[in-house]
């Protein structure tokens, strides 16, 4: 019989060769390059299997997209349950499970939240974020942080870092100013220089390596834009639904926002989804003119059937019992990890199960992904600081599975040590 994951080729290589030609050269290359030739076969929980048979625990989750595992069985059921009576539906027209998860998305969130509107991407929410917050306070700029990183969509790509948004031309430093994290004065001056729509940002920057707020960092920033008149939108694509230990990380900061921004995870790898959650002001457009954004597959109903699984397995008592045991066995491991190894493994980065891991060199991660990689753990370097490898460990993984995974990484940084 065929093996069903090659999906008509011959061969792994045959693969490859094909990716290389009609799909995207310079990644398919990238990744042989940086010995990490992966092509996933078959995915069972945490665990990705090569084509070729190489197993990896992922640890990397397509930034959090796989919380709750690949093909959880749950949420396979879920989109099959409503496949026997739904399709995507159709946008324009009221939609009981389009209306069911708005009400379970702001029962879970609480104040100040009052709307959803809905997208099939974390970035496709950025760009109505920001639209709806040019809406609301009727201006164009918008600040955000320097590597910063929302998506690769129109309005989202131009709040991030130079190396997506110059490539095409979609850089507007005249609409879209940038500053560095955790640097206050740089924010106020901002804020003062000309009125602002928005400030978004990422609670815990993500594609930069999870650099962590300074304490009050985020609550000072609401207030600055309190005192501007300037929405907060946060970013919660990479860094919500219980990977911090609360559904939100924003909400460990004691700050609420105007808008929250929430993907990836909410389809739970099953299903492409997105929602934001708008305060009455944030929302304003949707009194006005309810045809202002339309998006064919958001807020499809199949899609509301997983999402809405999605936040009843992440939010149920055995799964938040379950991150918090996992963040304290983390934490230790990785504390007794870097005391063997304070001349390599030189800091860790970490919120919940937010971790990033720094390194001694510029590119230190990319070594440590190799080794990863070849003792059968998938963590991903960040793109925007290779010095920091991004560790994301999933919410139901279980303690016998945290030891091993601990001890792989201890070889992997032991086999890519410089000294």
């Amino acid at each position: 019989m065929a093996n069903p994951y090659l999906a008509g080729f011959e061969s792994k290589a045959d693969i490859l060769a094909a990716s290389e030609e009609f799909w995207n050269p310079d990644k398919t290359r990238f990744w042989q390059s940086v010995d990490v030739p992966l092509v996933i076969g078959k995915r069972e929980g945490y665990v990705l299997t090569d084509v070729d048979g190489h197993e990896l625990i992922d640890v990397h989750l397509n930034g959090g997209t796989y919380n709750l595992g690949h093909c959880n069985p749950d949420l396979i059921a879920a989109l099959t349950d409503a496949l026997q009576y739904f399709d995507i539906g159709n946008h324009h027209f009221p939609s009981p499970s389009r209306t069911a998860l708005a009400m379970k998305l702001l029962k879970l969130s609480g104040e100040p939240f009052e709307r959803v509107a809905y997208a099939t991407s974390g970035s496709e929410a950025i760009d109505l974020a920001i639209k709806s917050a040019r809406y609301a306070t009727k201006r164009r700029r918008i600040i955000s942080i320097r590597k910063a990183y929302h998506g690769h969509t129109g309005l989202a790509v131009a709040t991030g870092d130079e190396r997506f948004s110059q490539l095409f031309l979609a850089d507007r430093p005249e609409e879209f100013v940038q500053v560095p994290f955790n640097d206050l004065d740089a924010m106020q001056a901002a804020l003062k220089a000309e009125p602002a729509a928005a400030v978004i940002m990422e609670t815990i920057p993500a594609t930069y390596g999870f650099p962590l707020p300074a304490p009050g960092y985020l609550a000072e920033i609401r207030r600055m834009c309190d005192e501007a008149g300037t929405l907060y939108i946060a970013d919660e694509v990479q860094t919500g639904l219980m990977r911090s230990g609360a559904l939100w990380a924003v909400s460990r900061q004691d700050v609420r926002p105007d808008i929250l921004v929430t993907s990836k995870g909410l389809g739970g790898g099953i299903y492409p989804f997105g929602a934001l959650l708008l305060t009455k002001q944030a929302s304003g457009w949707l009194e006005q003119d309810g045809f202002a954004h339309m998006s064919t597959f958001s807020g499809s109903e199949v899609g509301c059937y997983v999402a809405n699984a999605v936040l009843d397995l992440t939010t149920s008592p055995e799964t938040v019992a379950n991150v918090q045991a996992i963040i304290a066995q983390f934490a230790a491991g990785l504390a007794g990890i870097r005391s063997r190894h304070a001349d390599w493994f030189v800091g860790i980065r970490q919120e919940g199960l937010i971790i990033g891991l720094e390194f001694a060199t510029a590119e230190g991660a990319k070594p440590v992904m190799r080794e990863l990689y070849k003792r059968g753990v998938w963590a991903i370097f960040s793109t925007l600081d290779p010095r920091v490898l991004q560790f994301k460990p999933g919410l139901l993984l279980q303690s016998g599975q945290v030891d091993d995974i601990l001890q792989r990484l201890e070889d992997a940084i032991s086999a890519s040590s410089p000294f």
